[in-house]
């Protein structure tokens, strides 16, 4: 993928398969861009506005023919709805991005006026360079290096060169946290995945990387990821991922801590889950594959300040050596908890990723995990929920999300829900007999294992999977975190 800034913002001088331009609902008079583009096509932008045939609405698409009055070969009038947000530009951007595939374009140009914000614009982009992502590695036959979608793509208005490189490093971030997420899980074991994060290390000089195997986790007593480990013939592991600026680069005092899940697959182990729709479950990593995108990132933004990255990586299944429910496990801050479900895996290896990223410098922690069903049912799948233990840092992790899309609900952590994580005969359980408040209670689990630092959890069980396909929801998220705790002071 290649993207450049045009050297040109007329529409109607750019060289490209397809021109894209946004249309406002409702699309009113054409102006900018859009004025430009119907003057060279004879008025045609105009009769299907007046027509109906554009209306502005989110993900609507229209294709004109320029038949040869413009260079581009079609223009495509993107909908981005009635007063969008960042979400929406992405959208809008994405759904570019899939008629440019369908239309075999392999240059697509983004065109905006002056009046559209530099920050929609880069949303825009973002989605234009990878909506149309798909995995084509276990396809037979001649494979697609752009894997279906356009390759080049140039922009141009209201956006600096610096952040049109951003988009560029944001695209293939995103695409490779995809790749990760929707590899098939005998393709992306946790050594597997293990061994692409040593990749993304390798490829900065500001990122270091330790890979601890069951030797190194024994003897750190994580037994919280252990227990979750011993029903797999694979074993655990826990990628741990620092960046650290370059010398002579003013840093902020704050260390961040980024956790992700990371369970290359997920039968939901003795409580197994239902056999309809298991295979999704490849996708059980979704938060370790974005942070570990993310930190690549991070070392090509060159943010200003040290990131600690921890992604705990396991099978759940299920085998005569598999926890059972009813058994007790010692987690690595020494809390022992009861598995009541071992389908609640997620939150056990999170428990020691939490505790170790605390232990050795975090100053503040943020989590991104597939952790809840429960949170898909509350929510949905537009917005993540947010669950915090400090307001300003909460705030700042939202903040975050309206500013990038990907969206986060600050959601409650009411002392009243203490109860759902006590047991009979351990510190915690790590499931409520109570059928509610799911993710409630799993956030409320992870929080004993914080040690006292501002944290927050994202739960990106609705966010980071749209049926078969992973989105890369939380690679912008956590990039753009980083930058506003680097600013702390």
């Amino acid at each position: 993928m290649d993207v450049t800034k045009s050297r040109t913002a007329d529409p109607t001088r750019i060289r490209a398969d397809v021109v894209v331009i946004a249309v406002a609902d409702p699309p009113g008079t054409p102006t900018g861009p859009l004025a430009a583009v119907d003057a060279a096509l004879g008025g045609l932008v105009s009769s299907v506005i007046k027509d109906g045939e554009v209306t502005g609405k989110a993900g609507q698409v229209r294709v004109l023919h320029t038949r040869g009055d413009i260079p581009a070969t079609r223009v495509l009038l993107v909908g981005v709805g009635a007063d969008p947000d960042r979400a929406a530009w992405a959208a809008a951007g994405a759904a570019a991005a899939r008629a440019a595939r369908d239309l075999g374009a392999a240059k697509a140009a983004l065109v905006a006026g002056d009046d559209i914000d530099a920050g929609d614009l880069r949303a825009m982009a973002e989605g234009l360079a990878t909506g149309a992502w798909r995995l084509d590695a276990f396809r037979s036959g001649k494979r697609d290096a752009s894997q279906g979608r356009p390759s080049q793509i140039v922009v141009a208005g209201t956006i600096k060169p610096a952040d049109v490189l951003r988009v560029q490093a944001t695209a293939e971030a995103i695409g490779l946290a995809r790749e990760l997420s929707e590899t098939p899980a005998n393709h992306m074991t946790p050594r597997m995945l293990a061994a692409r994060a040593e990749k993304v290390a390798a490829g900065s000089r500001n990122l270091s990387i330790e890979v601890l195997g069951p030797r190194e986790l024994t003897r750190l007593k994580a037994g919280a990821l252990m227990a979750v480990a011993q029903g797999s013939a694979e074993p655990a592991a826990m990628i741990v991922m620092r960046y650290r600026p370059s010398k002579g680069m003013k840093k902020g005092k704050e260390v961040l801590g980024l956790v992700g899940k990371g369970v290359t697959f997920d039968t939901g182990g003795i409580s197994i889950k239902p056999s309809a729709g298991m295979e999704e479950m490849k996708m059980d990593m979704a938060g370790g594959a974005a942070v570990i995108a993310a930190m690549g990132l991070i070392a090509e933004m060159q943010v200003p300040g040290e990131v600690l990255a921890v992604v705990p990586t396991t099978e759940n299944m299920p085998s005569s050596t598999a926890m059972k429910p009813g058994d007790v496990f010692t987690a690595m801050n020494g809390k022992t908890i009861e598995v009541t479900n071992t389908d609640a895996e997620g939150r056990l290896i999170l428990a020691d990723a939490l505790t170790y990223a605390s232990c050795k410098g975090a100053t503040r922690i943020m989590d991104m995990a597939t952790l809840t069903g429960a949170i898909v049912v509350a929510i949905g799948d537009v917005y993540a929920g947010l669950f915090g233990s400090d307001p300003a840092f909460t705030q700042l992790v939202r903040d975050a999300g309206e500013d990038t899309g990907d969206l986060c609900w600050p959601m409650p952590l009411h002392p009243g829900y203490d109860p759902l994580v006590k047991s009979a005969v351990a510190d915690l359980s790590n499931s409520a007999k109570k059928r509610q408040a799911g993710a409630v209670y799993a956030a409320r689990f992870l929080r004993d294992f914080t040690e006292g630092k501002p944290w927050c959890h994202v739960d990106v069980a609705g966010t980071a999977m749209n049926g078969d396909h992973a989105t890369g929801f939380g690679v912008r998220l956590a990039a753009d975190v980083a930058e506003r705790v680097a600013r702390l002071r």
